[in-house]
């Protein structure tokens, strides 16, 4: 034989004696299996495989065994053993073999399968000794400190190689986002509870891990209903399944607002959101509001109108994200504010919305600045906005759980930035100096105060605004206060002494001034109603008088707007569109409600306050009756138009 011949007979007898490609075998342990036993067993493990991705496969390149257990509680459908046997239910066995292949049993037992495989697969392999070794100590320092994911140390140090559970990008997207002001501590509780698919998930990053590779690979509409972690399972194992439903390319979302004008439902299209805002409301002197409010305004362009700067004009296309306490954040209480006795949940507003309430309402400006993201990062975020609004049901704290830190933690989870990876801040106002350190903020255009204004970068308190209309009183009457603060402070019976002496131009400027003084009632109303809010909790309608079931009927009824996840049912996530129907529904029955109690609610709110509260409110509204007449008999009297 030449040579050559001999080399390649070499050749392919090597090629004859080399293993076969690495891979996941599932061994099933079938000695007291009948031949229809067998049979279905088979096909069982057949499918888990099919539906694996080949990452996974070839990375946990060992033999598992399959064994029908007879020791399972009857509530326990599979589980893996300490020795790393993979054990079914034998209650189950029966059922898989007569069962068909759409059966709910064996679509569970397929599932089972699939969790508990994933569980090995996130528990990994190790490599050298001295990496075990290593790893080792970072689970002892993890479970010594009570730490959710590896300490910082860790990483890089022996760690698994392909764990999911640890890996700081699917924990932010997961639920356990680091803990702000902690370099590296991550939250213990997640707090994304509401919507979904089931709540063994929030226990741990690994259940976590593994009930939601269960859904990657077996529910065609996980894509749609959490897109951010099908994208992360995407990429991880760099496949996806084939049977993935196609996605709306908006999100969903419950308008918080209660304007019959504006739809109560609305969807967000990240391809219409030209830019994403930091929106900075300026502090006051309320113990909640000392160091401002953070939010994030989202600049979407009007319909038919090209993605670009314009779009900063279609102000009533604009929407806001704001986290804020259940009950608000103005004048909360403050020692239940450092004990995190309020929700803390993700609100959509319409901008012209949030700046009435605090230009007008609260008499505080608010700054608007462009933070430097790209698209990827914008979609990335409002992916992230959407899905927090439909499962997020965090706990206040003004220090260390508030608005700031909050928003930062969006951004983060969002954005997927490296820039805000380390950044610690707990105001808001110390948040924007960090954003602007780093680049990402830039606040040239509020350098021109007018320009800003014209531009919608800044919304001024009307403060300024009463200042001037109460120096057009000063300047024709004899008042005794020179700041607008002082002119509000004083009561309605107090200012009706100057109602009718001034001209038609004073006359004009003091309504304004009166309708301001009623817009404080009304703050001022909600910081009472916010008192017995908390005096009332915990309490249900056992032993309370008709106004304080009225209160409980007035919180219960709003709760909706602030978790909206209560106007459906079963299902998880994103809502999809078989649901949108009932949603709608739903929503706009309890819209209706609110907007009908609404109607009384002059009478409604005045059964809740003290005397002294609605004899000032009644007084309030008396002043402006009756500049509103003189007003129009000066007008009338100059020869004018008749006014309404």
């Amino acid at each position: 034989m030449s040579g050559v011949r001999l080399g390649l007979l070499t050749f392919l007898l090597l090629l004859l004696c080399l293993p076969a490609q690495a891979a996941l075998r599932l061994v099933l342990q079938s000695d007291d299996l009948n031949q229809a036993e067998l049979a279905a067993s088979q096909a069982l493990l057949a499918d888990v495989s099919r539906v694996l991705p080949p990452v996974l496969l070839s990375r946990l390149d060992a033999e598992v065994p399959v064994r029908w257990s007879s020791a399972l509680d009857a509530s326990v459908v599979g589980r893996a053993s300490a020795s790393g046997k993979l054990l079914l239910n034998r209650r189950q066995l029966s059922v898989l073999v007569a069962a068909q292949d759409a059966d709910p049993t064996r679509q569970q037992l397929l599932a089972t399968l699939v969790h508990e495989i994933a569980h090995l697969y996130d528990r990994g392999r190790y490599g050298s000794d001295r990496q075990r070794r290593l790893f080792q100590r970072c689970q002892s320092q993890q479970q010594s400190l009570g730490l959710v994911g590896l300490p910082s140390w860790c990483r890089g140090q022996g760690e698994r190689r392909f764990s999911l559970s640890d890996d700081p990008r699917l924990l932010d997207l997961a639920g356990w986002p680091e803990r702000v002001g902690e370099r590296g501590a991550r939250v213990k509780v997640n707090h994304q509870r509401d919507r979904s698919p089931d709540r063994y998930e929030l226990t741990s990053p690994s259940e976590f891990v593994a009930v939601n590779v269960e859904y990657f690979l077996l529910d065609p509409q996980y894509a749609c209903r959490r897109p951010a972690l099908f994208a992360f399972f995407r990429q991880h194992f760099n496949w996806a399944p084939e049977h993935v439903q196609s996605c709306s390319a908006s999100y969903p979302y419950l308008n918080a607002s209660l304007d019959p004008a504006q739809q109560a439902l609305g969807r967000i299209d990240p391809q219409r959101v030209y830019a994403v805002h930091y929106l900075l409301a300026e502090p006051n002197q309320a113990w909640a509001s000392r160091w401002g409010h953070s939010m994030l305004r989202l600049v979407i362009c009007a319909p038919g109108r090209p993605v670009g700067p314009d779009c900063m004009l279609d102000v009533d296309q604009h929407l806001v994200l704001s986290f804020r306490a259940f009950v608000e954040d103005v004048q909360l209480s403050s020692w239940d504010g450092l004990t995190g006795n309020y929700p803390s949940r993700l609100f959509i507003l319409p901008l012209t919305q949030v700046v009435d309430e605090y230009t007008k309402l609260e008499l505080r400006s608010l700054s608007s600045i462009p933070l430097q993201l790209n698209e990827q990062e914008r979609k990335g975020l409002i992916e992230q906005a959407a899905q927090l609004h439909w499962s997020y049901d965090g706990t206040y704290y003004f220090i260390t759980n508030n608005c700031a830190v909050e928003t930062l933690k969006l951004l983060r989870s969002g954005t997927a930035n490296a820039e805000l990876t380390d950044l610690e801040s707990i105001t808001p106002t110390g948040l924007l100096a960090l954003f602007e350190g780093r680049g990402l903020a830039d606040d040239s255009e509020l350098a021109d105060r007018e320009w800003a204004m014209r531009r919608g970068y800044f919304f001024d308190s009307y403060r300024e605004r009463y200042q001037v209309m109460l120096e057009v009183v000063r300047a024709n009457l004899e008042v005794p206060v020179e700041r607008v603060d002082d002119w509000l402070t004083l009561g309605a019976a107090q200012r009706a002494a100057w109602l009718s002496a001034g001209d038609q131009r004073t006359t004009a400027a003091l309504l304004l001034l009166e309708q301001a003084a009623q817009r404080r009632q009304l703050l001022l109303v909600r910081q009472e109603l916010k008192a017995r809010y908390q005096a009332l909790r915990g309490t249900g309608h056992k032993g309370l008088d008709d106004t304080e079931q009225l209160m409980q009927q007035l919180l219960a009824n709003s709760g909706y707007l602030s978790r909206p996840a209560e106007l459906l049912g079963a299902g998880y996530g994103l809502p999809q569109a078989s649901e949108w129907q009932q949603l709608q529904q739903r929503s706009a029955e309890r819209r209706q409600g609110l907007l009908d109690m609404a109607g009384n609610l002059d009478e409604q709110l005045l059964a809740l306050l003290d005397a002294g509260r609605r004899n000032e409110i009644e007084l309030g509204k008396r002043n402006i009756r009756r500049l509103a007449g003189r007003l129009r008999a000066l007008h009338r009297a100059e020869g004018g138009v008749q006014l309404p």
